[in-house]
Order: structure tokens, then C-alpha cells, then sequence
């Protein structure tokens, strides 16, 4: 895969800055726009170019990348300073810079006017020999393989952070921008397509004034906190959008949820009401009996509900009115507007609070770096109550009045069907789906389409260009994050494998760091004063992002349970007294600052003295087994030391065939990295986004006795054969040795 360079055509004109680097979350391209005839602009021709460069903007005139509209840029008063945490340290290494050039300009000047020319160029002649022969040529190759990719960057965040802190002095919420740059500018454009209708942004407008004016009437206030239970569907973002309007936080409810899970979001958001979809009304069923008595319940319905039956929301929709709500108190820039859930992958999920500022910044600050236009039509079959979905491809439409196709439920044979069917230039995606869709026969709309990016995470190298090479995908623009964290990177050049970069030069631009800890307890590992250390390129840790709290982007905030919030802090990082939030994921460095993704702290574990990675080798038996699910784990053996291998497989239908799985795990795997134990999933519990729970199955282990699934283990020729109650026992017992 070719690396693209940013050039003139790259530029998007709309957003008034070019598309292709990274500093937050999110993805975009720099190819020519597919027009397919329809009006996809929010104003301007979305086919024009600007071929100045990203730095020549100053006092000329330009394009708001949040309003949307021409203006003339004042650089004057507090307008023209950056809100960016790593801002000093830029501007400290630029002086520095400009410093010792000049001091070495002064320094050749008074050798020449003293000594001559000619002894000035033997002096510099001998410089250059000693600056190479010491290995200074590697500096010099890093600032030209490096700097023009860290200066795109630099740029493009600056230049957003100056958008959005326009709108912290106007104290906009998300709400505030759609009103005053979407709905005022391009009313009629189509905002989002769900199945047969399409939802224009006056549309969107309209619904979401309805649902802030009912919620009034009801006598809701800023502040409270009500439940979002609904599958996939327009209705879904005009809900939590007119909520917003009053101040209302909406917690956003996975619907895969059931019994004790389901009961766990509810409270743990502390819910005063819960609007949930008509079609999930059993669920609730299944729970009412252990709700707070006072917990007000709303039911929608997509179809006509009853006519006599005022537990529907849609009764007091159809009366409301579609104009602008008048709240006792308007909420504001830096106020809480949802709580979206961690995936819950090893325990119960956790409510992370976005406020409208971390919504725009998380929205915004992606689709800057990577390129995201006005006239991309999106498409995301992922659920909208997670950030992937929620924010970043449909804040692309509230905050710059793209379209957005929204698919109810994602559809392995049906994601290029619709991205042709409906012209779509940009696609999200997740790991797991790629994996799904590699899986199914191909067929004439794999090409056939106009794609021109597709962004998301977890795409994983092992499969990574058999896919942008089967369906045609030009640009993958992989990100890296976490909905409450600030550790946040993108690949913003079609970099294959990496998730994103930091500067090897000037990493204080972007203060996040990669940091050295025990990978099973992700303790960090500190020097003799006490402080955290980094990583060499190579060297795999744990990424990080200091915490300022005087940044949007760089601060943390947390959960709604402070006790877990204070979990993903780790103090005294660099210096005494700092703080950081701690991801828990480990990645790797290589010598240009790309980051790879490497597994999860407490996932990886040692087997024959050697880490394994689990996250690689899910990748690896993942596609012997046929892009089937899986999920690797260590388990203990007793009389051996470390961990063993053990991977579970979804085999609903039983057609895996373990003979085949094992000779390509051996040719695939080293032997300390081969599962020694395989377990066939017959009944799968799985999040949201398609990942398996792995906490009950490392609680299960190999113990034949309580797993109904089949179980094999590797026997002492390398070949799997069954489990069964006396190989368990010999192998508990010391017997059989692994």
C-alpha cells in the first residue's frame, strides 16, 4: 500500500484546512469527491481546492472548519492563542529552533568576516565530517522522514482547536453549532437515510425542538439524567439531541443489555426515566420489578403505537410543539450531554461522561486530521450508543451537516451492497466486521463503489491488506482511543498496521507517551526518584496522556463512579505532582513514531519464559479458523510455571475442523505461542461491538467439569485431541505434562 503525501488536491476547502494527519480521534482522505449527483455541500463547490499550504492561513480569508461559512480570520486578542495542552512545548522547541539557527548564521558570519571564506568552508567541511561520523545523519534522516508528517499535524490541531475555542467564547453546545451552522445554512440538505426516508437537517431540527418541549412539560430540568434504550434508527440522535437542548444528560443504553446488565446501566447513571424502543419492551419487562419506584417510563414506537395508551412518547410528540424550546436554564459549552458506556469486555460496563465539549473535540479534532469532508456521504452500521458510531460519524453530521447512512443492525454480506446502493465515500468500521465480511463469497459490489476511506479501529495486520485489496479500499484511516480517555492517535497516512503516530522530534506537541510497566498488573515500572519511564522505539508499554485540565483535549473526565475514575490515573509520571490517564493498552514505538497496537495489560502472559500477545494471536487462529471469532487467554497449569495458551472459537453450526486449525497453528505460531487448550463455542455471549466476554472463560479455563463446550488439548506430538475427564485429571495431576 502507497503511502499518499498531502498535496493541493488534498485540501478541503469547506473545512479550511487540508485532510490526511492525526492528533485526535478519527479518519479522512484526499482524493477527488465521487459526485453522484446530488447536493452534498453545506455551501461552496465541494469540488474546489485551496492550493496554499496548511501554514499560510494567517489574516487571509478562509473556511471555518465548524461554521461551515467564509470569514476573515482576526488573529487578534485571545482569539489567536491556542487552548492546546502541548502548546507550550511547541512554542518552547520552535524558539529554540530559531534560536540556534540564528546563533549559528551569527557564528559562520564573524568566521567569515575574520578568517575568510576559505577557512570557514574547511571549518564547516570538518563539522559535517564530525557530525556524520558521530551519527548525527540519522537526526538528519528522521527530520526528513518525520517533519513534514508532524508539521501537518501541528498545523491542522491548531487550527481546529481555534474553531472550537470560537465556541467556547460563544458558549455553543452541540445543539448551539447544529442550530447556527447546519440547520441555518443548508436546511433541505439530506442530513440523515435510514432504510426508505431521508431526514433533512430542518427535519432533524424540528423533532429534536419536540422532544426538548415535551421534556419540559413533563417537568424536566438540567441536569437530569434519563435513559436511552433504542436500536439503531434517526429517531435514536433526535431524542438525545432535544434532551440536550434542555440540559437533560442522556445515558446511552446498549440494547444487546439484558436482567442484571441491563439493570446495572440504568442505575449506575443514576436514571430518573428510561425512553425505551417498543421492540425491547419484554427486557424491560424483565426488570421493572427491581426499578426505583419513582423511575418515569417512556415507551417509542416506530410504527403508530395505540391509540389509548399514554405510556407512548409518540402521543406527546405529535402534540408538541416543532419550535425552539425556552429552558429556565440553557446548558453550555463545557456541560455534561451524555454518558456512554465502556464495552463491559471484563466486567460490568462503566458510565464515561462527555461533555459538549469532548463530543465537538472528539468529532472535530478526527475529522480535521484525517481528512473528512462536507460532501462525504457516511455510512455506519455500528450501534449509536457507542463513541465510534455515535460521535464520530454521526457528530460529522450535527456539527457539519454531512449525511450520514444509518444501517439498523450491521450485515456482513449487506456492508458494500449498501455502500454502493447509496454512494457513500466514507465507511466506518470495526475489527470484528472486517473480519465478517472477509468471510463472505465475493460478489460484483466488493469494487463496485465509490469509497474513497474507511476509518475505525481494531483492523488488524493480519488481515489488513488482504481487505484494501479485495474491496478496493484506497485509504484506511485506523484511529486508537477510548470513549473517557485523552490518549487519543490516528493514522493519518495510510501507514500500514499502525494506529497512529507520535513526533520523534517534538513530542511534547501531542503529550501522550508510551511508559514502561509489568504487563500482567500494568503497574508502572519507576525509576530511583520515584517518576515513570519510556519506552525505546521496539519496546512495547503502555500509552498514556497527561491530564490538563485547562485543555478540552487533555482532560480526563472520568466516569460517573469516581472510585473507577481514580483507577485510570496513575500520579507522578514525569514530574512530581503531574498525572496521566493510564489506557491499559500496550503498543509499540518504531524508530519513525508509529504506534502499533500490541494487547491489553492483564491479556498478555508468559508461557516458556516468552510474553505472548494474545491480540496477535486471536489474529492468527482467527483466520485458519475461517475469520470466525475467537478470543485467547492464559489459564494456569499446575506444576508449571507462567501461563498456557487457550482459545476459545465460536462453532455454533460444529463445522471447525481442529486437525486443520492445528497444522496451521503450527506452521503459523511459535511453540510457546500455540494454544495448548481450544474450547468450540456453542453459545456466544458477546458486547456491542462484536467481542467476545472474556472474564467468565478465563474463569472457566480447561476445567472439563463445569464447560458444557467440547475441549481439546495439545498432546505431546503438537496434536489437539479431545479433553475428557481423565486427560483433565492426569494434566491437573502432574500426568500428562503440557
Amino acid at each position: 500500500m502507497k503511502t499518499t503525501d498531502i498535496n493541493e488536491q488534498e485540501w478541503d476547502v469547506e473545512k479550511g484546512l487540508p485532510r490526511g494527519v492525526a492528533a485526535g480521534p478519527s479518519g479522512g482522505d484526499d482524493d477527488d469527491d465521487d459526485d453522484d449527483g446530488r447536493d452534498h455541500s453545506s455551501g461552496g463547490n465541494p469540488n474546489t481546492r485551496n492550493a496554499n499550504n496548511c501554514c499560510d492561513n494567517a489574516g487571509t480569508e478562509v473556511v471555518d472548519g465548524v461554521h461551515g461559512k467564509r470569514q476573515r480570520q482576526q488573529l487578534d486578542g485571545g482569539d489567536s492563542k491556542s487552548t492546546g495542552g502541548g502548546g507550550s512545548g511547541a512554542v518552547c522547541s520552535a524558539v529554540k529552533v530559531i534560536v540556534a539557527v540564528a546563533a549559528f548564521t551569527v557564528a559562520c558570519a564573524f568566521v567569515w568576516y575574520t578568517m575568510g571564506l576559505p577557512f570557514l568552508l574547511q571549518v564547516v567541511v570538518i563539522a559535517t565530517i564530525a557530525f556524520v561520523a558521530s551519527g548525527g545523519y540519522k537526526l538528519v534522516y528522521l527530520v526528513y522522514r518525520t517533519a513534514p508528517r508532524d508539521l501537518r499535524a501541528l498545523c491542522r490541531y491548531y487550527y481546529f482547536l481555534y474553531t472550537a475555542k470560537k465556541l467556547g467564547k460563544n458558549n455553543w453546545t452541540v445543539a448551539d453549532v447544529f442550530k447556527h451552522m447546519v440547520v441555518k445554512n443548508t436546511p433541505h440538505k439530506v442530513l440523515f437515510a435510514f432504510e426508505d426516508k431521508e431526514w433533512t437537517a430542518l427535519q432533524v431540527e424540528e423533532y429534536s425542538n419536540k422532544v426538548a418541549n415535551v421534556m419540559l412539560e413533563r417537568g424536566f430540568k438540567k441536569g437530569d439524567v434519563v435513559g436511552l434504550l433504542m436500536e439503531n434508527r434517526p429517531e435514536f440522535v433526535c431524542i438525545w439531541l432535544g434532551m440536550s437542548k434542555v440540559g437533560i444528560v442522556t445515558a446511552l443504553i446498549n440494547y444487546n443489555q439484558r436482567m442484571v446488565s441491563l439493570l446495572h446501566s440504568i442505575k449506575v447513571a443514576n436514571c430518573t426515566s428510561l425512553i425505551y424502543g417498543a421492540e425491547l419492551s419484554s427486557d424491560i419487562d424483565d426488570i421493572k420489578g427491581d426499578l426505583d419506584n419513582d423511575i418515569k417510563l417512556f415507551k417509542f414506537s416506530s410504527t403508530p403505537p395505540p391509540a389509548n395508551d399514554g405510556t407512548y412518547l409518540n402521543h406527546f410528540l405529535d402534540k408538541a410543539s416543532p419550535s425552539a424550546p425556552n429552558p429556565p436554564e440553557k446548558p453550555g459549552y463545557n456541560d455534561k450531554l451524555l454518558y456512554i458506556y465502556t464495552s463491559g469486555t471484563t466486567g460490568y460496563p462503566k458510565a464515561a461522561i462527555i461533555t459538549n465539549v469532548r463530543y465537538i473535540f472528539i468529532a472535530g479534532a478526527y475529522a480535521y486530521q484525517v481528512g473528512l469532508k462536507y460532501s462525504d456521504r457516511f455510512y455506519t452500521p455500528m450501534p449509536l450508543y457507542h463513541t465510534a458510531a455515535g460521535i464520530m460519524c454521526i457528530g460529522q453530521s450535527l456539527l457539519y451537516g454531512c449525511t450520514t447512512v444509518i444501517r439498523k443492525k450491521f450485515s456482513a454480506s449487506g456492508y458494500f451492497q449498501d455502500i454502493s446502493k447509496y454512494n457513500c465515500t466514507a465507511a466506518q468500521y470495526i475489527g470484528e466486521m472486517c473480519r465478517y465480511i472477509l468471510a463472505t463469497p465475493p460478489k460484483p459490489d466488493d469494487t463496485n463503489h465509490k469509497l474513497r476511506i474507511i476509518f475505525g479501529n481494531g483492523l488488524k495486520p493480519q488481515i489488513w491488506k488482504e481487505f484494501v485489496s479485495r474491496f478496493n479500499v484506497p485509504r484506511v484511516a485506523e484511529f486508537y482511543g477510548s470513549t473517557e480517555g485523552n490518549a487519543n492517535i490516528a493514522n493519518t497516512d495510510n501507514t500500514f498496521g499502525a494506529i497512529g503516530f507520535v513526533s520523534r522530534l517534538i513530542p511534547s506537541i501531542y503529550p501522550i507517551s508510551i511508559i514502561r510497566v509489568n504487563p500482567e498488573t500494568c503497574e508502572p515500572i519507576r525509576d530511583a526518584a520515584g517518576l515513570c519511564t519510556r519506552c525505546n522505539p521496539g519496546e512495547p508499554g503502555v500509552i498514556v496522556g497527561k491530564i490538563i485540565s485547562t485543555n478540552p483535549s487533555r482532560q480526563f473526565l472520568g466516569y460517573v463512579n469516581n472510585e473507577e475514575s481514580e483507577k485510570k490515573i496513575v500520579r507522578d509520571v514525569f514530574d512530581k505532582g503531574d498525572a496521566a490517564f493510564l489506557s491499559g493498552d500496550l503498543l509499540v514505538a518504531d524508530e519513525w513514531g508509529y504506534l502499533y497496537f500490541k494487547d491489553r495489560t492483564g491479556d498478555t502472559f508468559r508461557w516458556k519464559g516468552e510474553n505472548v500477545s494474545t491480540a496477535e494471536v486471536e489474529g492468527v487462529v482467527s483466520n485458519i479458523a475461517g475469520y470466525r471469532d475467537c478470543v485467547v487467554y492464559g489459564v494456569e497449569v499446575p506444576n508449571s510455571e507462567g501461563r498456557a495458551g487457550m482459545a476459545a472459537i465460536v462453532d455454533k453450526d460444529n463445522t471447525l475442523d481442529v486437525s486443520t486449525l492445528s497444522d496451521g497453528l503450527q506452521k503459523a505460531l511459535p511453540s510457546y505461542a500455540r494454544p495448548l487448550f481450544i474450547r468450540k463455542l456453542n453459545e456466544v455471549e458477546m458486547t456491542g461491538t462484536y467481542k467476545l466476554k472474556k472474564l467468565d472463560l478465563q474463569r472457566d479455563g480447561y476445567d472439563i467439569g463445569r464447560i458444557k463446550d467440547q475441549v481439546y488439548y495439545s498432546n505431546s506430538k503438537g496434536i489437539y485431541q479431545e479433553l475428557t475427564i481423565e486427560a483433565y485429571t492426569d494434566i491437573v495431576s502432574g500426568k500428562i505434562r503440557l
